[in-house]
């Protein structure tokens, strides 16, 4: 059964619309709509209130996870909704549209859904992703360190075999619902070389684990993403992941294949937003008799920001819509998670260019649109890293592909009774 607010949605077989640019499915269309009513209801109200505090929104974080959004790529056998990535991607981008930490929120718990997805025993699979997809379970993923950051291979957290159980030292920062989540998922060391990290799954009431303090940062506020702290965490040999061993491929599936997807999904509903204000500026500010968009340098800034946006979707749509149909697309979700990080930088300074001093000010969200956009940049890769990666694409270098390998898990079955298979879509012109 798929679920939008919890309600069955009927299937429309057959029937394609236009959305935004892109072509999809009505349950795509529906679910769009469904998540921007709710976006506008519960949160822009919430928004000067966590822009306050600075500090997670548990209340909010939980509401959201209630409405079963966190399930869109959990299969409907273990009661998510079977919706698959372009879902996933749509429900992030609209939330991120009005909150960039609400976005951020939703895809770290669909990123840290991945590893068990990808790498969970049946045990595993039938404990956590039902509790996940009801929305009882934020789970994360946590790799980097702070001695290490992006280099995987330098982490120093251990995990030693004691019995039946591992105990765990060390620390993970940067962690998505660091401060909200009730399921981490840990790459730690077990051995030498790129051999010996495996990952585990710790529940956040278990001894020996704790968070450090939150920290402010520059955006994302009412989003949390801090320290886990393990000092003696015992934790049971049926916690995990797949093989000893087995955790650098934990860490690279899940950043390739949710994380680049999941990140460029908040970067375009961000992108979407910093388009939708500032037309809105120019429209309301009058200069010389006129609205501000009538100056051609205006106009041509936001023509600009309409084809960077417009060309950021397609490529999104593109990356996911492969993903959904087991179609190798590592690089384009490389590709989709550059373009969309780098336009909406790109878009949110011809914002404040046309905002001017007026967008220096908290009246306006643009500052906030800018600031929260730069937070989507180093996690699964800076930009730098991705151009890398192509690079190695295009010299015939790739060391191989993550969507490839675990193309039976990631592609969504429950979608090929409906029409998102590209033979079956028609163009439809305005």
């Amino acid at each position: 059964m798929h679920h939008l607010t919890g309600q069955p949605i009927r299937r429309f077989a057959g029937e394609v619309l236009r959305m935004d640019g892109y072509f999809s499915s009505r349950l795509h269309h529906q679910l769009r709509e469904t998540v921007r009513e709710f976006t506008e209801r519960e949160v822009r109200p919430r928004i000067a209130e966590m822009e306050a505090s600075r500090t997670v929104h548990h209340e909010l974080s939980r509401l959201i996870a209630e409405q079963g959004w966190l399930g869109a790529t959990i299969s409907q056998e273990y009661g998510g909704m079977g919706a698959g990535h372009l879902a996933k991607t749509i429900i992030i981008e609209e939330l991120s549209r009005v909150s960039g930490a609400m976005g951020a929120m939703v895809q770290a718990s669909q990123l840290g859904t991945a590893k068990i997805v990808h790498f969970g025993s049946d045990e595993q699979r039938k404990t956590w992703l039902p509790a996940i997809a009801a929305g009882e379970c934020l789970p994360t993923i946590a790799v980097t360190e702070p001695e290490s950051g992006g280099h995987v291979l330098g982490m120093s957290a251990t995990a030693v075999r004691d019995g039946d159980d591992y105990i765990l030292n060390g620390s993970k920062v940067y962690v998505g619902n660091s401060h909200v989540g009730d399921l981490h998922g840990v790459v730690v060391r077990t051995g030498p070389g790129s051999k010996g990290l495996t990952a585990f799954l710790v529940e956040s009431d278990r001894p020996g684990f704790r968070t450090g303090p939150q920290r402010p940062s520059m955006g994302l506020h009412g989003f949390s993403f801090g320290e886990l702290i393990f000092e003696n965490c015992r934790v049971p040999a049926a916690n995990r992941l797949g093989d000893e061993g087995d955790g650098l491929s934990v860490a690279y599936s899940s950043s390739v294949l949710y994380g680049r997807a999941n990140l460029t999904a908040v970067s375009l509903g961000i992108h979407q937003a910093i388009l939708e204000e500032t037309t809105r500026f120019a429209s309301e500010r009058i200069r010389y008799g006129k609205p501000l968009h009538d100056l051609p340098t205006v106009k041509l800034k936001l023509g600009q920001m309409q084809s960077r946006l417009m060309t950021a979707r397609l490529a999104a749509y593109h990356a996911v819509h492969l993903l959904d149909q087991g179609l190798s697309c590592d690089a384009e979700l490389m590709n989709a998670k550059l373009v969309n990080v780098e336009s909406a930088i790109d878009s949110g300074r011809n914002a404040m260019e046309i905002h001017a001093a007026a967008g220096l000010f908290t009246d306006r969200p643009i500052e906030r649109y800018l600031r929260d956009a730069h937070h989507i940049f180093a996690p699964a890769g800076t930009s730098d890293v991705q151009l890398l990666r192509l690079a190695e694409v295009a010299l015939g270098q790739d060391k191989g592909s993550w969507s490839e390998r675990l193309s039976e898990v990631v592609r969504t079955p429950e979608l090929e009774a409906e029409t998102t298979l590209e033979s079956e879509l028609e163009p439809v012109h305005a």
